[in-house]
């Protein structure tokens, strides 16, 4: 079957808030096909660094190269070594930072990646090829530890009676394939069937686990605040609750709008000199031309803003968190 062409979503509308300008330095930060940096470097004459954890990109970056020699250059690793892929490329920060968060279509597409259940395929969902893969969580982590991924990070109200009937199923041969892990989840799943496939929030769950999604988002965030120069704008499209809500959270604090205070309880002045101020009051959707032609583009979310002169806020601590790790998990596996 041959794959779908990768589709940039939301395009226009990320070049208007990214506004691109003749002599300025963008970042890419989620590479993939490398869409948005194509329309990034034909909106202007400005140089692109593109960012992605994925080596199978790498014959796209080298494209983009051949065709925009001396301005695009790309760096293998996640997008939060945002700032020391600016210092190698000797400069001093950047005009403007795009991420199109998730897992992309290319990924989706690809039944060897394990990360649909559309298609049989190894049950993998690692990003960057490396460190522990979803068949490795499923197999491993106790009832309670998969029930807390698949609630948290899926959003999942069946979580524990699902994470039970994996740890008895693998106890009689382990999880080794998309489809045999999606064919459980359906079985057990109680209730009529529903407009989505039973498996969708459970394999979200894991491909956010297993490549740390949230956290490499909490850190992408700070590190765009400290490469973007003042002026330069931050633009993220989601594709999910969880990531949306993380990135309105950020930017509602950098821009000072959180604490607001109200008629019971006296305003609170931020702790902080705001490092942003929004560019759009609300997330942004897909026009529902774009929606009915690309699928992915349902549940996209656009948010926007732009850097204030304020220094970076201080690096926000680790907060505790009841889910297992990929340290714990690695551990298990040693």
């Amino acid at each position: 079957m041959t794959a779908a062409p990768h589709i940039p979503v939301m395009l226009d509308e990320v070049l208007r808030q990214l506004a691109p300008r003749d002599g300025g330095l963008y970042i890419d930060a989620t590479f993939g096909a490398g869409g948005y940096s194509r329309a990034i470097l034909g909106a202007a004459d400005c140089r692109v660094l593109g960012i992605d954890r994925d080596p199978t990109v790498r014959p796209a970056a080298d494209a983009l190269k051949s065709a925009y020699p001396g301005r695009f250059a790309f760096a293998f690793g996640p997008f939060s070594l945002m700032e020391e892929v600016i210092a190698e490329a000797n400069s001093s920060g950047a005009d403007g930072v795009v991420m199109d968060l998730g897992v992309s279509s290319m990924q989706l597409d690809e039944a060897e990646r394990g990360f649909s259940f559309q298609q049989d395929g190894p049950l993998d969902m690692r990003m960057s090829r490396s460190g522990p893969s979803a068949a490795d969580a499923v197999n491993t982590l106790e009832a309670d530890e998969l029930a807390a991924v698949f609630r948290i990070y899926g959003e999942e109200r069946h979580a524990g009676r699902i994470a039970r009937a994996i740890v008895a199923a693998r106890a009689e041969a382990p999880f080794t394939r998309t489809l045999a892990l999606a064919g459980l989840v359906s079985r057990v799943m109680p209730g009529k069937p529903q407009r989505i496939h039973p498996a969708t929030r459970v394999f979200q769950a894991l491909r956010i686990f297993i490549n740390d999604e949230l956290g490499e988002l909490a850190r992408g965030l700070e590190a765009a605040e400290r490469t973007l120069r003042p002026a330069g704008r931050l633009v993220a499209v989601s594709f999910h609750s969880l990531e949306d809500r993380m990135v309105k959270t950020f930017l509602r604090a950098r821009c000072g709008l959180e604490g607001s205070g109200s008629r019971h309880q006296p305003e609170q002045r931020p702790a902080h000199e705001p490092s942003f101020s929004l560019l759009t009051r609300k997330a942004l959707a897909a026009s529902e031309a774009e929606a009915a032609s690309n699928p992915r583009a349902r549940s996209a979310r656009l948010r926007a803003a732009a850097r204030t002169p304020a220094p970076a806020w201080p690096r926000a601590a680790a907060a505790h968190s009841r889910l297992p790790t990929l340290d714990r998990l690695t551990e298990a596996l040693s």
